[in-house]
């Protein structure tokens, strides 16, 4: 039986943006790419195996200083988001669907840091 660690390594950064279509066709000089996920609720970047995701909704967070997310890869977001919780942590938002069986949520650690856990289907396990 292999002995997974429960954090599987770094997926996803969500920059929180107010002009979606500004920010994407800015994004896309940038990193050289189109996204390879592109909806009016979410754009994602594909850059070196990793995602850059521009997220409308500031609701949970806001742009600029201190307003990115970065998700960390777990196999279950639910027991992970558990694990947590027994380790004193507060969770920042719960576990939800955003599509395609990618699954998210955020805690804040005990430094005030938002820490995003992710289970995606469709990223490679990079667990040894």
């Amino acid at each position: 039986m292999k002995n997974t660690p429960p954090i599987l390594g770094l997926r996803t950064t969500i920059y929180h943006v107010t002009d979606l279509a500004k920010a994407k066709a800015w994004y896309s000089q940038v990193l050289g790419v189109s996204p390879y996920f592109d909806e009016p609720f979410y754009v994602g970047f594909n850059v070196g195996g990793f995602e850059l995701g521009l997220d409308p909704d500031t609701s949970e967070g806001k742009p600029g200083p201190g307003g990115a997310v970065t998700y960390w890869g777990v196999e279950n977001a639910d027991r992970a988001l558990e694990r947590l919780k027994k380790l004193g942590i507060e969770a920042a938002s719960p576990v939800r669907d955003v599509g395609g069986g990618i699954r998210v949520a955020t805690v804040t650690d005990p430094f005030g840091n938002v820490f995003g856990l992710i289970e995606n289907p469709h990223f490679p396990n990079t667990a040894a």
